[in-house]
């Protein structure tokens, strides 16, 4: 057993009547990491999700959490918290009496669960003593966030926490989630907001039709996809379309769907590519005032893997 490891799942299958939803999955997820799932509809992440909460077994392989064997057991393992779909919510009961519902149902004593605390972490201590049926999907995303929170958890694994949020419920999330990363606790979570997942998270894994495709750093993942359109402003537009017109590699993309301004290039390249021509852009003293991917490199794997299985089709 390594317990530098939250998660090590090797092999895992998992069917649904005659429907394959896992095919021979290998994941690891290192103690303090933020891991995304990422993939088409159908791809498997939720069941993999629900597998790391104890909502469902595996059929074969072998899954190991916070250092223990995964028994056959339907139950959460101790230190593993989050919700899958959606947070359970009593819309009857207000935020803060849902909290300590769940507290009771723990067996934590609500008086010092810190629902106080978990409130004001995840932005809501305004709407503490408000019915929940009255929440948008935002807030009660926030609120599962919060219900997790309160046991303290060691691995906490989010189904879509992003959905419904405004910028201030991002915010809170993203803080939450990435102090959380810093003091030690693991997350895994499923989104299909790509900023995110690049903002949040330091490796992904993307699926498709149940197995892996990609699992690494997204700097690898860069590094492997195909070639990427980017966007290149300098102080001399001229100049730098000379240069990407020389450069091996480049290639010069004037209908790429984004609008372009007038000291805008837009090229295609792999990374070595793209720095050679960068490189010949400062030397001639001309200014780069903007690089970045039209696409970031994370959203062009997820479309590239949606244009193979429509393909397949």
């Amino acid at each position: 057993m390594d317990t530098l490891h939250a998660v090590r799942a090797r092999g895992i299958t998992k069917c649904f009547g005659d429907v394959v939803t896992l095919d021979t999955v290998d994941l690891d997820v290192t103690q303090g990491q933020i891991h995304g799932l990422v993939g088409p509809n159908g791809a498997g992440k939720t069941t993999l999700l629900g597998l790391l909460l104890g909502l469902a077994v595996a059929d074969g392989g072998r899954l190991e959490i916070l250092g223990t064997p995964v028994d056959r057991a339907l139950a959460a393992p101790d230190g593993v918290a989050g919700f899958v779909d959606a947070p359970g919510l009593y819309p009857s009961l207000t935020a803060r009496q849902n909290l300590a519902a769940l507290a009771a149902l723990r067996g934590l004593d609500a008086g010092t669960a810190g629902i106080d605390d978990v409130l004001g972490q995840v932005g809501l201590t305004d709407v503490a003593d408000d019915r929940t049926r009255g929440f948008s999907l935002g807030m009660r995303q926030r609120l599962g966030l919060a219900a997790a929170l309160l046991t303290k958890p060691r691995l906490l694994v989010l189904d879509e926490p992003s959905n419904g949020l405004d910028p201030a419920g991002k915010r809170h999330v993203h803080r939450v989630l990435t102090r959380l990363a810093a003091q030690g606790t693991s997350v895994v979570l499923s989104s299909h907001r790509m900023d995110d997942l690049e903002a949040l998270c330091s490796e992904v894994t993307i699926l498709a039709t149940g197995r892996i495709v990609f699992s690494g750093p997204l700097s690898k993942l860069a590094a492997e996809n195909r070639e990427l359109d980017y966007r290149l402003r300098t102080s001399d537009p001229e100049a730098a379309r000379r240069f990407a017109a020389d450069t091996t590699g480049i290639r010069i993309v004037d209908d790429s769907g984004v609008r372009q301004d007038a000291d805008m290039l837009v090229v295609r390249a792999l990374v070595p590519a793209l720095d050679e021509l960068v490189a010949k852009v400062v030397r001639s003293d001309v200014a780069v005032r903007e690089l970045a991917p039209v696409v970031s490199p994370l959203e062009a794997a997820f479309l590239a893997l949606t244009e193979q299985q429509e393909a397949g089709r």
